[in-house]
Formats: C-alpha cells, sequence, structure tokens
C-alpha cells in the first residue's frame, strides 16, 4: 500500500522522490553484509547515481555548494529508506559529517572536501557525543588545549557514526572551561592526524559506529569551523536540519513495513480466509496507516519551516523526529505481530527493520530529549 505525499509536496518535489526511487532501485546489493563498517562500494555508488550530489547541491563547484533544502532531504531519506535502509544511512551519515562544513566552514575546507563527499570518494564523520556527554551535549570534556597558535586535542568521542573509517571528522572540543555551551569549538580534523586512534562497536543492527581517542591531536586556526566558542550553534544547526530528516527516515521504514503487511495479510489465509477478512487486522492496518500518515505531514511541516527559516525550526523539528521515530517503531512491531515467527526469522525485510528502527529513537537525541525542546518552545 503506497500512501501519497504530503499534500504541500510541489510537482517537482514528487518528480524527485520518484527519481530517487529509481536510483535506489538501480544499487548493486547483491554483496551487501550484515557486517557493521562503512561499506565505501556503496558510498561510491550513492555518489555516482547523483544521490550524495542531490544532498550536496553545487557541489562539484568546489567551495561554492550550498545548503540543501530540507524538503528535498527528508525526500531523499524517505524514499531510499523504503528500498534500502543500509543505503540510506550512508547517505544520511555523508550528509551529517559535512553539513558543518557547508553552513559554517570556510572555502578553503569545502573545496578540499565537499566534492570528494557528494562524489562519494571521501566518507565524512560527526563527532559530538562523548562518553560522559550524550543527551547533554553541552557538558563535553573533549579538551582544546592552546598549543603555540593552535590548539591539541585530548580526550575522547563514542558512539561516532563512521568512526574509525571515515577520512575526515568535524569534532567538537572544550576551549573554554566551564563555560558550557558558550566554550565549544568545532575543528576539522582529517583522519590521518598523529595521535587520533579509534575501535569499531558493533551493535544490535549493523552500523558504522565507533570509538575516538584524541592524543595531543594539533589542530590549527585553519582547521576552526565557524567561529572559537561557537561550536556548538554549529552542531545544533546541523542537528535542526537533519532531525526531521530523521523522521523522515523512519516514514520511509514504517511505509515498508506497512506495505508488508497489508501485501501478508491480504495473501495469508487463517480461519477460513484471508487476514483481512478479521476485523482486528483491519483496524491494526488502519492504525498504522493513519500514524505513518501522521508522521509524514509532521516530517514534510517540519521541513517547509526550517527551509522557511523560521524561528520555530529547532521545536517544529523535535515534534518531527519525536513522533516519527516512535510511530516506526509501532508500525515496524504491528508489521512482526501480523507477520508472526516468519518475520523474525534472519534475512526477512522486518526482522532487519524490527533491529533498524530502535536506534532513531536514540541517536540525535533521544525521544525524552525531544519533549523537553518541543516544551521549551511552546513555553518560551
Amino acid at each position: 500500500m503506497a500512501l501519497p505525499l504530503a499534500d504541500s509536496l510541489t510537482d517537482a518535489d514528487r518528480a524527485f522522490a520518484e527519481w530517487v526511487r529509481e536510483q535506489a532501485a538501480k544499487l548493486d546489493t547483491a554483496h551487501r553484509s550484515e557486517a557493521s563498517g562503512v561499506d565505501r562500494d556503496l558510498v561510491l555508488s550513492l555518489g555516482e547515481r547523483g544521490l550524495l550530489g542531490a544532498v550536496f547541491p553545487g557541489a562539484s563547484a568546489g567551495d561554492h555548494c550550498r545548503e540543501a533544502s530540507a524538503v528535498r532531504l527528508c525526500l531523499l531519506r524517505e524514499h531510499l529508506s523504503r528500498v534500502d535502509t543500509h543505503a540510506e544511512t550512508a547517505l544520511a551519515l555523508q550528509g551529517l559529517g559535512s553539513y558543518p562544513l557547508v553552513q559554517s566552514g570556510t572555502q578553503q575546507q569545502r573545496a578540499r572536501w565537499i566534492p570528494a563527499v557528494a562524489a562519494g570518494e571521501a566518507v565524512a564523520a560527526f563527532a559530538l557525543t562523548e562518553p560522559d556527554a550524550g543527551s547533554d551535549a553541552a557538558a563535553l570534556a573533549l579538551e582544546a588545549e592552546p598549543a603555540g597558535d593552535g590548539w591539541r586535542l585530548n580526550g575522547e568521542k563514542t558512539w561516532i557514526s563512521n568512526a574509525p573509517e571515515a577520512d575526515f571528522y568535524t569534532v567538537f572540543a572544550r576551549t573554554t572551561p566551564d563555560a558550557g555551551a558558550r566554550g565549544v569549538t568545532a575543528f576539522l580534523v582529517p583522519a590521518d592526524r598523529p595521535g587520533l586512534s579509534g575501535e569499531p562497536l558493533h551493535m544490535l543492527a549493523p552500523h558504522a559506529l565507533g570509538h575516538l581517542v584524541f592524543d595531543a591531536v594539533p589542530v590549527a586556526p585553519e582547521d576552526v569551523v565557524g567561529e572559537v566558542d561557537r561550536g556548538f550553534r554549529v552542531a545544533m544547526r546541523t542537528l535542526d536540519l537533519f532531525r526531521p530528516s530523521v523522521g523522515a527516515f523512519a516514514v520511509g521504514m514504517a511505509g515498508a513495513a506497512l506495505d508488508a503487511a497489508t501485501t501478508h495479510a491480504t495473501g495469508r489465509h487463517a480461519f477460513g480466509g484471508p487476514l483481512t477478512n478479521l476485523q482486528s487486522t483491519r483496524h491494526t492496518l488502519a492504525e498504522m496507516a493513519t500514524r505513518t500518515e501522521a508522521a509524514r505531514l509532521l516530517v514534510y511541516a517540519a521541513a517547509a519551516v526550517y527551509d522557511a527559516g523560521s524561528p520555530e525550526t529547532g521545536w517544529r523539528a523535535a515534534m518531527a523526529k519525536l513522533f516519527a521515530t516512535e510511530t516506526a517503531q509501532y508500525v515496524v512491531d504491528a508489521a512482526v505481530q501480523l507477520h508472526g515467527a516468519r518475520a523474525l526469522r534472519r534475512g526477512h525485510p522486518l526482522e532487519h527493520l524490527y533491529r533498524e528502527v530502535r536506534a532513531p529513537r536514540i541517536y540525535e537525541g533521544a525521544s525524552e530529549v525531544q519533549r523537553e525542546i518541543i516544551a521549551r518552545g511552546m513555553l518560551t
């Protein structure tokens, strides 16, 4: 069952969504495995098919890369995830790791890295979370100690997507002690800097995720992304763009699960007829469809607010991520329940979605954090 797109989308947006589905269907999945780590062949394929280029408009012009429409980013993530969640995640991580450069980087930083990321030839990573600074991102402790005209980074980052295999990291470090969010600076750190090491983390669902250690890693003024002590703003601006698109990823997974459940319930016979003869089944499908469409509408409304430059962007993005990720969890679980044990067999599409759907309720701000952002937006 393919639900219609949100009514606010233009004909050009709908044509773009169709192009995304066509390109996703052409990706080579024959070699895909459940192993964790960066799939560089997949990243390169995303670049060759123009899917990464859609994340970075104008990237072929080097330092003239401009910010993508949030609506288009959501369309990319929703319709790619309905076909291939591995590909969707690889695309999203390229965007998350690079967008601090697009939004706040220097011409030299963008020219060096963004065309290569858009082509799938370089892998980016966003390094914010630390062992003791997850949901409370302003509590960062990775120290940027002054050294000559630059700094040396000391500390750890963890749960970092694409680590330790990325080619460069956008790293958020504390340049002013005891200053909370006001004392954080963003740095561009190539992976070959001395003193930088890491190890992979193996998760419930296959995901390129790792832990990083910084042992006097040198960074210079030309590595600063944005302004000194204003890096937290760089991080939040990036997350404001990507939170609605996390919701779009969740909507795509919910849509795939709803399609699978509808097909199964229509064709599966029990108690003298198809499962859809049972009122409980029909009502479950109706609930799944309603929640999925409501999530979709919230996602594209939040994306449109971001594109309009509204001051409501932060809490509306939080609404979209919160509702869409919680909805996807419900819809995938309901689809598994309708399928029964077959959906839990290794290799079944729903078995993969069941493992994949859990993490978005945590990363880029857990559901509890999103509720706090929403409350603050409502009450101020």
